[in-house]
């Protein structure tokens, strides 16, 4: 039997100290050319909490008709979570994934040689 500190311990460890940053991989569908429809993808693996928020940016405005996994975990309590959306690249427009996690607020560049 637990006892009511064995828990708050517990949970302050599980819940309060518990904190992995995100792993960001953001590619295309198919290889990256100019004038070509395309699929931008950002894929967001092993964090915790699973609060988080996940933007694809055009020139640092969101796409507003991307695609959203549901929020999965796997081992360890660690999440996962995809988004998407079709795009035509363009000559001199920045492609990017916006990800809020905690305080945390990171941007992560499309290359389109990747």
């Amino acid at each position: 039997k637990s006892t009511l500190w064995e828990l708050i311990q517990h949970w302050t460890f599980c819940c309060v100290f518990f904190h992995t940053p995100p792993k960001v991989q953001v590619y295309s569908r198919n290889p990256g050319e100019l004038d070509q429809m395309n699929t931008l993808i950002c894929h967001v693996s092993g964090f915790h909490p699973p609060d988080i928020t996940i933007q694809l940016m055009v020139d640092e405005v969101e796409v507003r008709n991307a695609n959203q996994t549901d929020l999965a975990f796997g081992e360890n309590w660690h999440f996962h979570l995809t988004k998407s959306a079709t795009f035509t690249p363009k000559s001199g427009q920045k492609y990017s994934c916006k990800v809020t996690h905690g305080r945390s607020v990171n941007d992560y560049a499309w290359e389109p040689n990747m």
